[in-house]
Formats: structure tokens, sequence, C-alpha cells
């Protein structure tokens, strides 16, 4: 249920961001979900579809970019990519490791429609 609240914030943001472009209407917003994020697509989907009704983002298109989780050695310093059954170093055996990357989110961008005078800016 707390795909609510970060849809919210999803809305509340690209909506500020556009309208301080003289956006119109907002086509895509491209977010980034680390792997190791409880972040559900279909969740967001779900209510975008609610909450951007009546706005200049009803109809925007939500493309979801998934990254891996990746893990770091504190003991040799080896990058790698997390292994669910796994969690050591496969160059030195340490279980001195923690998390490198995957628990991203973030908004990355959005496309949007500019006002004919916003355009010649």
């Amino acid at each position: 249920m707390h795909e609510l609240g970060i849809t919210q914030s999803i809305l509340s943001i690209a909506l500020e961001h556009a309208q301080n472009a003289g956006a119109v209407r907002i086509k895509e917003i491209n977010l980034v979900i680390g792997e190791l994020s409880s972040i559900v697509d279909d969740s967001v989907q779900f209510y975008w579809d609610m909450i951007a009704k009546g706005t200049i983002a009803e109809g925007a298109q939500l493309n979801f970019k998934r990254l891996p989780a990746w893990l770091h050695c504190n003991v040799c310093g080896h990058e790698f990519p997390m292994n669910r059954e796994k969690f050591e170093c496969p160059e030195c055996g340490s279980d001195k490791i923690v998390v490198a990357s995957g628990e991203e989110f973030f908004l990355e961008s959005i496309d949007v429609d500019l006002a004919p005078e916003a355009q010649s800016e």
C-alpha cells in the first residue's frame, strides 16, 4: 500500500517540473527502480491511473527501468552482482559485503508537450 504515497510523490514532482517548464501535458515519466527496492510496478501504475485523472499527467505512460543489485566486498573491494543463494564475495569468500547498488528509486525524466509560448523561449 505504500505505493500510493510514492505515486502521489511522483505525480507532485512531475507536475511541479512540467508546470515550471510551461508544459500543457505530460506524455511519459521515466522511473528508475533498484531490484532491492520494494516498489511494485503494477501497483504504482494502478494508483497512477487513479490519481493522475484531471491533471496534465492524465494518460501519461509510466516507464519502469529496473537496476540489478550489486554488492561490494569490504575486504578485497570486489564488486559483483548479487547472488540470492550465496552472500559472500566470489573473489575472497568474505561475508563482509554491503549493497553497492540496487536500492535506487527516482524519477529520471519526463516527456512533455509545451505550450506554444513556452516553445519559443
